[in-house]
């Protein structure tokens, strides 16, 4: 008999991790309150925080380079499941989650006689017990659908063989299906034997950085307004002087004082103006410092260098942020055979063993697409080393090198001269004698 620790224990776990993926979600769509010191704001202006896309554009920047392709030596036909299922916005909605809360989830959905369907399910909705050992859940839970109140309105408990719904708090259904696991994949980001489901894009220090920012740009809009019109004074006025319209005082080209009836003149001046230079020298340090936390450059973060970078120095700033994606890849490539895997179990209604896929491979699109410099040397080198070993690099390789498909090879076809020596006679000879 299975050991499950229940549905209850499961709801209890999701609600105490959803608050912090609930975090990471406001950060990454810029509605996150940000605490105001109030040292340096005034009173009227407490109200007022600007946003910044610091971690919009860290998740982004690596999500938008995980393309994946397809499987590779598919003996179970995952192309076709995934195909049908909109591939693109299904894995590219899988990666996107999976970065912003550490872990998503494909929900897998018996169809009948037709292909299983999948759903795309972030870490704020669902949940379950892991097995370290295939990243494969044990039993899991999620929240299929919300009602106007925000609460649970359709709920699902996993386990192996069968998917049981609940509507409203009541059983209303339980899909069984043939496969060895329950039919909720996860799909992790960077996951590790503390934290096996894994860590988010959107890292403490990111989010911590990213409010230093927006206070630093709060202050600078408030120093911007007293840059704008500097701060003016007028000493030794009249008691009994008429008061002047501050703004009138203010915009004025000509602005007429008399003297009082003893003679006297008061005296006008202006505050010094003050300075956007500590502002601006504060944001880049932030943004250096959240480069350097996300593999980003001060170019991805809005300071642009002086001179234009090429593409390989583009490519070589970036290399924290390749390494990012590679591993990136080779953690998400797990979820979605994990997904594949079960999907095929669920359309043949055959309990395929885990270990029947392991010769299956995950291909993925160039991290950075090359350039024309960068595909001549590519073509320099294949030759060369096809020279010293034909046959050593193929189509399949030179594609995943540039990611260009490339034509496929025409059948080849027997030339007259081909003709002629395979059957011994001049074929121009007997063409014009008919």
């Amino acid at each position: 008999m299975n050991d499950y620790k229940g549905m209850a224990y499961l709801k209890n776990k999701l609600n105490m991790k959803k608050l912090r993926v609930n975090t990471r979600y406001k950060f990454y769509e810029m509605k996150q309150m940000v605490n105001d010191f109030q040292i340096s704001t005034p009173p009227e202006l407490r109200w007022f925080m600007g946003t910044l896309g610091w971690c919009a554009k860290a998740v982004d920047s690596l999500a938008d380079r995980l393309v994946f392709r397809e499987f590779g030596d598919d003996i179970y036909d995952l192309n076709e499941i995934y195909d049908q299922n909109n591939k693109d916005v299904l894995v590219d909605s899988a990666i996107l989650a999976s970065l912003i809360s550490a872990c998503s989830f494909i929900y897998i959905m018996p169809n009948g006689d037709e292909l299983p369907k999948m759903r795309v399910i972030d870490g704020r909705h669902a949940t379950g017990v892991i097995d370290p050992t295939t990243n494969l859940l044990k039993e899991g839970y999620a929240v299929l659908e919300y009602d106007d109140n925000d609460m649970p309105l359709m709920e699902a408990y996993f386990i192996k063989g069968s998917t049981v719904i609940y509507q409203g708090g009541r059983l209303v259904n339980v899909v069984e299906n043939g496969a060895d696991y329950p039919l909720l994949v996860p799909v992790i980001n960077r996951p590790d034997a503390v934290r096996p489901f894994g860590h988010s894009r959107i890292s403490r220090a990111c989010m911590s950085i990213v409010n230093s920012a927006i206070r630093t740009m709060k202050r600078s809009e408030i120093a911007a307004e007293f840059f704008s019109y500097p701060q003016k004074y007028v000493i030794g006025m009249s008691p009994d002087a008429e008061e002047m319209d501050k703004w009138q005082a203010s915009m004025s080209a000509m602005l007429r004082i008399d003297k009082d009836e003893d003679g006297d003149k008061p005296t006008v001046g202006q505050f010094q103006t003050q300075s956007m230079t500590p502002h601006t020298d504060m944001i880049r340090m932030l943004a250096g410092l959240f480069a350097g936390e996300t593999g980003l450059t001060l170019d991805d973060l809005g300071f642009p260098s002086q001179n234009p970078s090429s593409a390989e120095a583009i490519k070589s700033s970036h290399e924290t942020l390749r390494l990012a994606a590679r591993k990136a890849q080779r953690d998400i490539s797990t979820g979605l055979l994990n997904a594949g895997y079960l999907a095929a179990c669920v359309r043949d209604k055959r309990p395929y063993k885990r270990y029947e896929l392991a010769d299956v491979r995950t291909l993925w699109e160039p991290i950075f697409e090359p350039d024309n410099s960068t595909l001549s040397v590519i073509g320099d080198a294949i030759a060369k080393i096809n020279n010293a070993v034909p046959g050593y690099i193929d189509r399949e390789t030179l594609r995943a090198l540039t990611g260009i498909a490339g034509a496929e090879p025409e059948s080849e076809v027997m030339s007259a001269t081909d003709i002629e020596r395979t059957l011994g006679v001049n074929v121009n000879e007997e063409n014009n004698g008919e």
